[in-house]
């Protein structure tokens, strides 16, 4: 255990240990995107998300560290005022001397990361990635694994709605569908289904897809399994932040209280 009250330098370090930046995607922000390294850090909120909700959250408990899977900024901004509701997020954490880290797609790829419990919560046997990097086909993108046995879509849909806590799991598949193969890609994954179809996957276990992403797949003989893109994350904000709990003696860490999906059915 290390110590108690760290600089946010070294909280750095570790969680790219944890999730290497380099296996981001090309096109994402990762890593610090907010702060002073030199600060000395007593408190870390993870979320999925910054939203105004969990920015106010993490001022009034006096974070000084805020781990938000999804980073903010995403793209480069021109200016940072509170005329917008991003600028004026940033503008209050910065005021408030609350730094921001993200680790977006590294943590979606890593070795311990979101695909990877994904796929051990399914129980995946023999699990490599969807898209592997061409240095080293042991890391990439995406992951795709193999049941023990034949199931049902239905029946993967339970383990997936029993592991993240959904109410609720769309599918795209007949009924009584046989899946055994199994490709899994976190939040948004239409862009996973040819990669899904070149492995030979009989279904995708991904966060969300487009209308024509379902068609895409099921024309492709490819069954999806969509528990929504918060459920298919969240979970791991949560375990990140028990994680990181047990790494720094007397280093308060929380997943964000009031962070909640934005959709709900009715």
């Amino acid at each position: 255990m290390l110590e108690s009250m760290p600089q946010l330098s070294v909280i750095c370090e570790l969680l790219e240990a944890f999730a290497p930046c380099d296996l981001a995607e090309d096109w994402d922000n990762t890593g610090l995107l907010l702060g002073d390294r030199a600060a000395q850090v007593e408190r870390v909120m993870t979320c999925l998300t910054l939203t105004p909700d969990t920015v106010a959250e993490a001022v009034e408990r006096r974070a000084g560290l805020v781990i938000s899977h999804h980073p903010l900024p995403f793209r480069p901004i021109a200016k940072l005022t509170s005329d917008t509701v991003e600028g004026g997020m940033l503008w209050n954490l910065a005021s408030a001397g609350i730094a921001v880290y993200s680790p977006h797609t590294a943590f979606d790829s890593a070795s311990c990361g979101i695909n990877a419990s994904l796929a051990a919560a399914l129980e995946l046997a023999d699990v490599v990635p969807l898209l592997p990097t061409e240095a080293d086909p042991n890391l990439g993108a995406g992951r795709v694994g193999d049941l023990q046995s034949v199931t049902t879509v239905e029946a993967a849909a339970g383990r997936v709605k029993q592991f993240l806590a959904a109410e609720s799991i769309r599918v795209v598949a007949e009924p009584g569908r046989e899946v055994q193969r199994i490709a899994v890609a976190c939040g948004s994954g239409g862009s996973f289904i040819a990669a899904a179809v070149a492995a030979a996957a009989d279904a995708l276990l991904t966060g969300e897809a487009t209308f024509h992403n379902c068609l895409a797949a099921r024309s492709a003989g490819l069954a999806l399994l969509l528990p929504g893109h918060y459920a298919s994350e969240r979970f791991a904000v949560e375990r990140l932040a028990d994680w990181l709990g047990t790494q720094f003696s007397g280093l308060e860490v929380w997943a964000s209280t009031r962070e909640c999906d934005p959709l709900r059915t009715v």
